[in-house]
């Protein structure tokens, strides 16, 4: 257990993640409060995790030790005018949000620097999350190490360059759902064979578990790796799945970034 109190302003999805995986993970707090002006967010939210504080009013989470922001960048910065006076000079504020920068947020907040930022991943809750974080020069060494022992219970946790964090947005916090989408119809085309779900979940999740590592531990180059199996039955699309991958992610990387 952590003497800290925690406030989530946005009680979402990743939120739900977050809150997840600390559960999960054994994780304790002194407080959680968490806001959101819908309603039903919250009631959602109270129903799975009895045991938090909700609110309607974000400078109740802003007056805690450690704050999470996890909204959508359009609404940061009237978000942040509406918490600056509530924050506490010691606070640490972790922005969840890609594009808004620690030099963006600062200025709204009127100089505050306690700030860290984080590209959260979904896996996070099953604690198996892998997610990209930079600080401030205003965290200490101890504060980013006691941080970053409370993520790790959320998976890996790698310290990187704020530059970077809008890539990893693409990469590992998006990344996800480039491959769910695929394991839901391999899914549904196993079990009209005739396999179980059991069978079906089983075969899979060892299947795609090997095939990674296959591609990043085997030493063969991806071309290699990629004709090791003589059947492709979806070669005839492969070239237009590519060009909607670099188009698209592109695309949205450059909207990030602008």
């Amino acid at each position: 257990m952590t003497d800290k109190k925690v406030g989530f302003i946005g009680g979402g999805r990743i939120t739900r993640i977050l809150l997840e995986g600390f559960k999960r993970g054994g994780a304790t707090f002194h407080e959680i409060v968490a806001s959101d002006l819908n309603v039903s967010v919250l009631t959602i939210l109270k129903e799975r995790f009895p045991e938090i504080n909700i609110a309607d009013d974000n400078r109740q989470p802003a007056s805690r030790d450690i704050v999470f922001l996890a909204l959508h960048p359009p609404a940061i910065k009237d978000v942040l005018e509406e918490i600056m006076a509530s924050l506490n000079p010691n606070a640490v504020l972790v922005s969840l949000a890609p594009k808004v920068t620690i030099k963006m947020i600062s200025e709204t907040l009127g100089g505050f620097q306690r700030i860290v930022r984080m590209i959260p991943n979904a896996c996070s809750l099953v604690n198996a999350g892998y997610n990209p974080i930079a600080f401030s020069e205003a965290i200490s060494k101890s504060e980013r190490d006691e941080l970053l022992g409370m993520l790790h219970i959320l998976g890996e946790c790698p310290v990187v360059e704020e530059n970077t964090l809008e890539a990893y947005a693409i990469l590992t916090a998006m990344g996800p759902t480039y491959l769910w989408f695929q394991a839901d119809e391999l899914k549904k085309i196993g079990t009209s064979f005739g396999l179980s779900s059991e069978e079906v979940n089983h075969g899979l999740s060892k299947m795609v578990a090997g095939a990674l590592k296959m591609y990043f531990e085997s030493g063969l180059t991806s071309e290699e790796v990629m004709d090791l199996i003589p059947g492709k039955p979806l070669k005839d699309e492969e070239e237009t799945i590519r060009t909607i991958y670099e188009s698209r992610l592109q695309a949205l990387y450059k909207k990030l970034k602008g």
